[in-house]
């Protein structure tokens, strides 16, 4: 039952560091959340999408490690070097702020256009399959057979993530558009991944 519970949680840490970085979709869903337009799609969007890419990096990455148990050493490594990359760069983002999430923008007005704005941020982006697919599916995979906890974990963190940000928006509105916050948010993101990375090397 520990087991199980500390690769949930590392599976909710992994995923959350991930998601709170800086980016449009997050700026997307706060501007839909303070303005209270279609948030329940959006919000419902984003995590739904997260949690396919979970499943898919997990049962991809996964499955070929049980297919070539060699793999792994692989991925461990290939995973660990993004992983203290990952973790410099938000470090450095600590130091050198790259601006706060801005809520700015015209409202989208529809339904429709507020669906297709979010799927278009989120699959468009080629960054959420390095992330999500192939860096969490790596990270999992060292989990062996609690790996799809792992995944489970990283799909809650995604759902209360979005959630917090799409329908506290009126609250968290004013903290994350503050540099200072998003500055203690990267460095707690640069902690965990350079922790990660390491783990994933030594392990390998």
């Amino acid at each position: 039952m520990s087991h199980t519970l500390t690769a949930a949680a590392a599976g909710f840490g992994t995923g959350l560091s991930l998601i709170v970085a800086i980016g449009a979709q997050n700026a997307f869903v706060l501007r839909q959340g303070i303005r209270r337009d279609a948030v329940l799609a959006v919000v419902g969007i984003c995590a739904l999408s997260d949690a396919v890419l979970i499943a898919a990096g997990v049962g991809g990455v996964g499955a070929l490690v049980v297919a070539w148990p060699g793999v792994l050493t692989a991925v461990g490594w290939v995973g660990g070097l993004f992983l203290l990359c990952y973790g410099a760069l938000a470090a450095r983002r600590v130091f050198r702020p790259v601006g706060a999430l801005a809520a700015e923008g015209e409202s989208t007005g529809s339904l429709r256009r507020a669906v297709l704005t979010c799927l278009a941020l989120t699959w468009l982006n080629p960054h959420v399959y390095l992330d999500t697919v192939f860096l969490l599916g790596s990270v999992a995979a060292d989990r062996g057979p609690l790996r799809w906890t792992f995944g489970l974990g990283a799909a809650l963190a995604s759902v209360c993530w979005f959630v917090a940000l799409g329908f506290g928006a009126r609250l968290l509105g004013r903290f994350l558009t503050r540099p200072a916050a998003w500055r203690v948010l990267d460095g707690l993101v640069a902690a965990t991944m350079v922790a990660l990375g390491v783990t994933l090397l030594v392990g390998a």
